[in-house]
């Protein structure tokens, strides 16, 4: 099936944007059955807000991050190292698509 590139409004600024050929056969491809709603600058701001609006940027510390007894407030999580079974605590919570890991099998299995 051939695409072409259509014009849509954005249902919460009203400003037209295009839904272009490609972005229509990869909506075909995943299975979506409805045309975007949002362009692309509402469809980003709407998940800012629903991430909870933090920005990389907003992170702080000098790579964008600030490690042990410079964070005694941080939260870390309990998993099972999917490596070598092993209990370990992490400073970010876990999600169920990816592996997590100890410190030791972090070392060893991350790219360099």
């Amino acid at each position: 099936m051939t695409y072409v590139d259509r014009t849509l409004n954005c249902v919460d600024c009203g400003v037209e944007f295009i839904h272009s050929a490609a972005d229509q056969e990869y909506y075909v491809q995943k299975g979506f059955s409805s045309d975007p709603k949002r362009c692309t600058s509402c469809r980003a701001s709407r998940r800012a807000a629903r991430d909870g609006g933090s920005d990389v940027r907003d992170i702080g510390g000098p790579r964008g991050y600030e490690r042990g007894e410079d964070r005694p407030d941080r939260e870390y999580f309990a998993v099972v190292c999917s490596s070598c079974g092993n209990q370990a605590q992490v400073p970010f919570k876990p999600r169920m698509d990816r592996p997590v890991y100890c410190s030791d099998c972090f070392r060893t299995v991350r790219p360099d």
